[in-house]
């Protein structure tokens, strides 16, 4: 769930989370929230989860490819 700030930068944040551009997205989530880092991390994936099922036409990438390389979860490379 958005708060604050955050609904107002909601588009160029999910703008960021489809281009991949995952660490960006979590600064710009950290400064309109004025969160910790978990949190922006919770919000990002919870952002994520809801463009892939509403925007998946706009992502250039699988899921898979999306968090290949990427540490999330206590994992690397993140299956579906």
């Amino acid at each position: 769930m958005l708060k604050g700030s955050l609904v107002n930068a909601r588009q160029p944040i999910d703008d960021l989370i489809v281009q991949r551009r995952i660490a960006t997205a979590i600064r710009a989530i950290r400064a309109a929230e004025e969160c910790s880092l978990q949190r922006a991390l919770d919000v990002f994936y919870e952002r994520y989860d809801f463009l892939r099922r509403t925007r998946a036409h706009d992502f250039t990438v699988s899921h898979e490819e999306y968090w290949q390389g990427v540490y999330r979860a206590g994992q690397w490379d993140v299956p579906s």
